[in-house]
């Protein structure tokens, strides 16, 4: 799964064949580790992101819109102070290292012409970006490293850029077939054939390796003793020739639609549980890829206060009720308190004060030899024998309002449960801060307030901003990522007579399709369903169960939680979310 250098490789090559010469437009910051080039060539406009992060760090082009910060961070102001209007010279790989360096020809302060490099160093938690002149003097950095984080190379202002230290490994790409063979004579014949590539050439991931030990033995574990010397060589030059050649293949591997591993070159190394999927470019194929990912890992950045409240809130309810429904079963001795109580008062002249244990006739307890059981029950012998039945009463009576009041409180809380699994449902659905500020209110409304530090409420909230999409048959859907879009959409932009979507019995969106006084087609029926089933618990399912109804069957119960409602009369269909389908109906992203 890592970006290694066959894959920038790929990447700078599509760079190269659609964006030389472009003008930089405008430069982005939307996360602390990650910008975006906005520029402009021949082909139209182009976004290219280069994202230096511990978790996934890549270069390629994006269609993807994120949201920025109000106030830019330094590094993007003087990124704009230097590359807007400049325009894109070169690009090329350093070696086959993992670093691409893209340079710009501009001008300086005075209006000189000159030249200015963004070294992009996609290298795991050591990547970096790093802005320098002309002359490699660096200007600026992403990570800066003095003498005490690394002895081997520093990156700081005015020093010289340098490349990452070398590696002691061979160039698989200047590798001859006279080379490789005597390499692969001196390896460990029973060290596994991907393992010895991994260890002996540069920039070469553990997935590219399989696919090249699966071209030469078969499988993907084959034992370096085990594997034709020619056909090891044979399948090691098919990968590097594309790279060689720029005749690149990238594919992603998926398992029941979810991405699995991507590559630039085709990985027939999965069985026929996965789907291999070819892509033209490899910006689509990144784009697709890291969609879920970065966006968890934007919730989990700027959501880590909310998802805390939420999982302490829903380990202490799940605790509360299993004590609740611990003393629920409990009350159920009230019923032999009862008759404890009746057989001692029906039995008080053989009873006395002083008894701690009594056995009685229990005249319920019929045998079918026509005999009766006995009940054994304890006594205080500090007390008469009317006051032990008054005691096992008192039990009684307690017993039957704890009961009630116990079965009260489960409710509650299994109310409240749900409650808190709609807005995890909301979080993985959140795209923009919008949205997540939205949650905050929401849970601030709902008396979370006091876990949230130095947050309130704002004094008038903005008009919640809910998803768009459009049916084949040109009708409207509305859908809401988080309760307060929910109760937005079903009552305030909804009409009576527009149909409402929800999937059934599992937390997740409300969806409206508006009908303007039209009467859907069944396949706008179906869409609409697919989009309540994408956005909610269930979208990574199939058969998925959606209610529809009219709006105006759709109430909310008075004091209940916000996105909260009830229907009585509806319709039920099954449907499979496809992500790229409901993708397609979006609009506006």
């Amino acid at each position: 799964m890592a970006f290694d250098a066959g894959m920038l490789a790929c990447v700078v090559d599509e760079i190269r064949k659609t964006a030389l010469g472009a003008r930089i437009e405008k430069v982005f910051m939307p996360e602390r580790d990650e910008i975006v080039l906005q520029m402009r060539s021949f082909e139209g406009g182009k976004r290219l992101l280069i994202n230096a992060g511990s978790n996934t760090p890549r270069i390629g082009f994006t269609s993807a819109q994120k949201e920025n910060p109000a106030t830019p961070p330094m590094l993007c102001m003087l990124l704009r102070k230097h590359l807007q209007g400049a325009k894109l010279s070169d690009v090329r790989q350093a070696g086959f290292e993992r670093v691409a360096v893209l340079e710009f020809e501009t001008r300086d302060e005075m209006g000189f012409a000159c030249t200015r490099r963004l070294y992009a160093e996609i290298m795991g938690k050591y990547s970096n970006l790093i802005f320098a002149s002309g002359e490699d003097k660096v200007v600026s950095a992403l990570r800066t490293v003095d003498f005490s984080t690394s002895s081997l190379r520093q990156v700081l202002p005015g020093m010289t850029y340098e490349l990452p230290p070398k590696q002691d490994k061979e160039d698989p790409i200047t590798v001859t077939r006279e080379g490789f063979s005597a390499l692969l004579e001196t390896g460990n014949a029973d060290r596994s054939m991907d393992k010895w590539i991994t260890a002996t050439f540069l920039g070469i991931s553990a997935a590219v390796a399989r696919e090249i030990a699966y071209r030469a033995a078969g499988r993907t574990d084959a034992l370096l003793g085990n594997v034709d010397r020619t056909r090891a060589a044979d399948a090691f030059f098919e990968i590097t020739d594309m790279i060689r050649n720029a005749s690149f293949s990238p594919c992603m591997i998926l398992k029941d639609g979810k991405p699995v591993e991507y590559a630039f070159c085709e990985l027939h190394q999965y069985g026929s549980g996965f789907e291999m999927r070819p892509y033209e470019s490899a910006g689509a194929l990144l784009d697709d890829f890291f969609h879920t990912r970065d966006r968890e890992q934007h919730i989990k950045q700027r959501a880590a206060d909310v998802l805390r409240i939420l999982t302490n809130a829903d380990t202490r309810i799940r605790k509360k009720l299993d004590l609740q429904r611990a003393e629920l079963e409990d009350c159920k001795k009230g019923e032999e308190y009862k008759k404890y109580a009746d057989l001692i008062t029906a039995n008080l002249y053989r009873l006395q004060r002083g008894m701690t244990r009594v056995e009685l006739t229990d005249y319920e307890d019929y045998r079918e030899d026509g005999s009766f059981g006995t009940a054994v029950i304890t006594l205080d012998s500090r007390l008469s024998p009317a006051a032990n039945a008054q005691v096992y009463y008192k039990k009684y009576n307690k017993s039957k309002t704890a009961k009630v009041e116990l079965a009260r409180q489960i409710e509650l809380g299994e109310t409240e449960l749900r409650y808190i699994d709609t807005v995890f449902d909301a979080l993985t659905h959140a795209e923009t801060a919008a949205d997540l500020t939205e949650i905050r209110d929401e849970l601030y409304r709902s008396g979370y307030a006091s876990r949230m530090k130095n947050y309130a409420l704002s004094k008038k909230s903005a008009t919640p901003t809910v998803a768009h999409f459009r049916t084949s048959g040109g009708f409207r859907v509305l859908c809401g990522k988080n309760n307060l879009q929910n109760e937005y959409i079903t009552h305030k932009l909804a009409g009576k007579n527009d149909y409402w979507f929800h999937v059934k019995n599992l937390p997740g969106s409300h969806t409206v399709m508006l009908c303007e006084g039209e009467e859907p087609s069944v396949k706008d029926f179906t869409e609409a369903a697919e989009i309540a089933a994408y956005f909610s618990k269930g979208a990574d399912g199939q058969n998925v169960e959606v209610d529809y109804t009219l709006v105006r069957n759709v109430k909310k119960p008075a004091g209940a939680k916000p996105g909260f409602v009830i229907y009585h009369t509806n319709w039920s269909c099954i449907v499979t979310p496809n992500e790229e389908k409901v993708k397609a109906m979006r609009e506006g992203k």
